[in-house]
């Protein structure tokens, strides 16, 4: 028995190591070994289902996170990333409902606000999206996407100047902190003219 334990546990770590470069498929493959050995653990589940939202399969993702959730439904992680699948999904009152729950749990932690920020403006909530991301600056004031978010979140409802002033702020540490995601660079490229124009 303790050698089927070391070799889940190893299972585990060494798909997560995969995972981290991106290797879905063999990550999964280590994952469905190590789920052989430890089919109740909750990390590994969450591990699997951030596999699929990698490989973009977020059906997949959300039902390996619920089973993650169940459980163990006090894991500030399995409900930050639950609320982060179902915004991808579109799916944004369950991510409201997830994203919550992982503040409740991890309130310090900044990003958490900023999905916050996030699901409630596609709630139509515009006032507490505000809230949302001035309490996630509050945590951490150097994150570029929270900025981002923020002003096109304030574009889209007629507070251009502001938008204007938080986009300045996302150029200058996304600037500081090198970053170089293709996703975010397309935006930008399609935005940054516009949110621009309200200075």
């Amino acid at each position: 028995a303790v050698v089927s334990t070391q070799s889940g546990h190893y299972g585990r770590g060494a798909g997560s190591i995969i995972q981290d470069h991106g290797d879905y498929d063999v990550a999964l493959t280590k994952y469905r070994v190590a789920a052989s050995v430890t089919p109740e653990s909750h990390s590994l589940w969450n591990n699997i289902g951030m596999c699929f939202f990698g490989k973009k399969k977020y059906v997949a993702a959300i039902s390996c996170l619920k089973r993650a959730h169940y459980l163990s439904p006090f894991e500030w992680r399995t409900c930050y990333n639950l609320g982060l699948a179902h915004l991808t999904m579109h799916q944004y009152a369950s991510a409201f409902h997830f994203i919550s729950a992982a503040i409740n749990l991890k309130p310090k932690f900044a990003p958490l606000f900023m999905l916050l920020g996030v699901a409630l403006t596609h709630l139509d909530d515009p006032s507490n999206a505000k809230q949302a991301y001035e309490q996630a600056i509050s945590i951490e004031v150097d994150s570029p996407m929270t900025y981002l978010n923020y002003a096109i979140m304030l574009f889209n409802n007629g507070e251009k100047s502001h938008a204007a002033a938080q986009y300045a702020k996302f150029e200058m540490y996304h600037q500081k902190k090198a970053l170089n995601d293709p996703d975010v660079n397309a935006l930008v490229a399609k935005l940054g003219p516009i949110l621009h124009m309200g200075s």
